[in-house]
């Protein structure tokens, strides 16, 4: 007769939809029942989608099988299913088969932008969302590195570039577009021009949302992102020095210029996990984005602590969520991402995503500097206060002259 080692033994043949790894690996199997020759499994998902529920039920079943057991059950918890998306979304959208796009910006390099983005858009996957991870750092993308795609160069069909596939995720970098340790010295157009081609030139799928790893600072690339697509969350990405918060506050006063939902903030070295005993210490500070995050009416989605495995898998191409997502970064990134697509859903649902408010007002090839570009600003000007131009408008609509 088998017991409950054997079950479990069997489960580790049963892989999770869309990964290599195992129920079991992943801390998915939460109880086995053993009941007789009956046994009952209980097993917790991290995706909403029936599709899966319905493959681990059949895929379990069907190992057990062979045991010779008698009535096999499977319970399976999971997520709320997401609601349906409204259509309220305005303004400019140049990669619309994009559901919802996520901005995931810092006020200064070096806090772990990056380590989030390719974490919370796993995350996000393991969710059972489709997701899309898009490198635009221009200046310094690593996530070919963290994700394992460190010098694969990309698919080209017609004009469009394929975006590769790892971890259940779409995901395309600057840094495979160019030569490896080539330094980019641009600004401005040259900016705007490669933010704008990453989202159309790449074949990006039917996504539920792409995670924009931003470069740092509040830029050109932002506002260029921004004007293109209509950003469903923002992300700010810092740590608890007071330095790292001063820089916090400006991206966040530009999610709020740029009419961007924020999502929350992400405090990153929040804490040292000791690898040998697991106990935590605030080496840094910790909680000290609270009041930042009540300041700019947000929240605190994820408090990350330094991890030795994070460094590892960010170094190896092996994100901590899906290698280890039982670890205590693992299980706040998860949770991080679920408080992210509430957030998304929320914003959906009262339709503030858009815009239509930071779209350029100058007529294309004019500079708002020319003298053509300074009388189309005054005539706008002019119109917006009612007057006619020539002497001066009351403010109430008329121009206050004879004709």
């Amino acid at each position: 007769m088998a017991n409950i080692a054997d079950i479990n033994e069997k489960l580790k043949s049963v892989t999770y939809p869309g990964f290599t790894k195992s129920i079991v690996d992943f801390g998915f199997v939460k109880d086995i029942d053993l009941n007789g020759n009956d046994v009952t499994v209980t097993v917790d998902i991290t995706s909403s989608a029936p599709e899966v529920e319905q493959s681990i039920k059949e895929d379990i079943t069907k190992e057990l099988k062979v045991l010779g057991l008698g009535t096999i059950q499977v319970i399976i918890t999971k997520p709320a299913a997401p609601k349906q998306q409204s259509n309220s979304t305005s303004g400019k959208n140049i990669a619309p088969q994009v559901k919802n796009f996520i901005m995931v910006s810092s006020g200064k390099g070096g806090v772990g932008k990056s380590t989030t983005s390719v974490n919370l858009a796993i995350a996000l996957a393991m969710q059972g969302k489709k997701v899309g991870l898009l490198d635009a750092d221009i200046y310094g993308p690593n996530i070919p590195r963290m994700v394992g795609l460190e010098g694969v160069e990309p698919e080209i069909v017609g004009q469009k570039v394929i975006p590769f596939k790892a971890y259940g995720i779409e995901v395309m970098s600057m840094g495979s577009l160019i030569d490896q340790g080539q330094a980019l010295m641009w600004r401005g157009a040259m900016v705007m021009k490669a933010i704008t081609q990453l989202l159309q030139d790449i074949a990006w799928g039917e996504l539920d949302c792409l995670v924009i790893d931003m470069p740092p600072g509040t830029g050109d690339a932002q506002l260029t992102l921004a004007q293109s697509v209509p950003v469903a969350a923002g992300v700010n990405v810092t740590t608890p020095q007071h330095v790292a918060l001063d820089d916090s506050r400006r991206s966040l006063d530009m999610f709020k210029k740029l009419h961007i939902p924020v999502a929350g903030i992400v405090e990153n070295m929040s804490g040292f996990v000791c690898p040998k005993c697991g106990e935590e210490s605030d080496i840094f500070g910790a909680g000290t984005c609270d009041d930042l995050a009540k300041e700019y009416n947000t929240q605190v989605i994820a408090n990350i602590p330094i991890e030795p495995s994070i460094r590892v898998g960010g170094d190896d191409g092996k994100p901590i969520v899906y290698f280890y997502p039982d670890s205590a970064s693992g299980k706040r990134y998860l949770a991080a991402a679920e408080a992210l697509w509430q957030n998304i859903e929320k914003s959906n649902e009262e339709g503030t995503i858009g815009n239509e408010a930071i779209q350029p007002t100058m007529p294309a090839g004019v500079s708002a500097c020319s003298t053509q570009g300074q009388a189309h600003q005054a005539a706008q000007k002019q119109a917006s206060s009612g007057g006619c131009g020539s002497h001066g408008g009351d403010g109430q609509g008329g121009c206050g002259c004879s004709h």
